[in-house]
């Protein structure tokens, strides 16, 4: 493909949403990537969270984490590029651990994920013995590891009822788990913070009662902004529009959450 042919391409795609001369420089840059990376045999996977120009020229396959992690576990090729955040580069490595996996911003991170540490967990299970812990996706490898299953957030409901636990750790996106706590019929508690102590010093909740989940005060920084007034901002503008929140979205913790204004995808 040439350069024009991938401005045009660009073009018929995006005009309507990214600016003209940003298609003609964008598609210049778009070109050079695909010629290396079949000089270099590599496969590009590209996550939603990509701006659109590149997002739509440059990428083998194009989705959320998880789907772009099982294809990477399928290709034959020698290098993956993963434009995402690094626990999602982290989970192609782990399913490819004789491949190269790079990761294009060495700063692309995640809030949610680093909100929470390995020993973050090992502290919780040593506090709750026996209790099965459920790490969400969005996660650094090594908290992963310390957990016994993982999930996503469209079937993390079903994983926490397949435990067939009256108590789950559940980590460690608190809006998540509350919905999820709410979903499963739950009591949710938190480790709070001993007053002017460090944030590796925590308060344990005893757990005496059946039907309860264990959560972490972690958010997802863009997640957390978006209110209810906002959604009330754009029905007001598009009267019939159809609003879809992801159920990492809710507002502070002592206001109504976010999802009860907006339909759960």
């Amino acid at each position: 493909m040439t350069v024009e042919s991938m401005y045009e391409e660009m073009k018929s795609k995006l005009s309507r949403v990214v600016p003209d001369f940003e298609l003609r420089y964008k598609s210049e840059l778009a070109e050079e990537i695909n010629q290396l990376k079949k000089e270099k045999n590599a496969i590009i996977l590209g996550h939603n969270y990509m701006e659109p120009a590149l997002y739509y020229s440059i990428p083998d396959f194009r989705g959320d984490s998880l789907d772009l992690s099982r294809k990477a576990a399928e290709t034959d090729k020698d290098i993956i590029v993963f434009c995402g955040v690094r626990f999602m580069a982290e989970t192609a490595k782990l399913l490819n651990p004789t491949k190269t996996v790079l990761l294009p911003s060495e700063k692309a991170g995640c809030s949610l994920a680093a909100s929470i540490t390995a020993e973050d967990v090992r502290q919780l299970r040593a506090r709750y013995p026996g209790v099965p812990a459920v790490a969400y996706v969005n996660t650094y490898a090594d908290v992963k590891a310390e957990v016994d299953i993982c999930c996503t957030s469209s079937n993390a409901k079903a994983v926490v009822e397949s435990l067939h636990s009256d108590t789950v750790i559940f980590l460690p996106d608190e809006y998540l788990a509350r919905n999820v706590a709410k979903e499963t019929g739950r009591h949710i508690v938190f480790p709070t913070l001993q007053e002017g102590k460090t944030s590796t010093l925590l308060d344990y909740q005893r757990v005496d009662s059946q039907d309860v989940m264990i959560g972490w005060r972690g958010r997802c920084e863009v997640h957390e902004k978006f209110t209810v007034k906002d959604i009330e901002a754009v029905r007001q503008q598009f009267p019939r529009v159809v609003i879809l929140s992801h159920p990492e979205c809710s507002l502070r913790w002592w206001r109504p959450p976010i999802i009860q204004a907006a339909p759960m995808p």
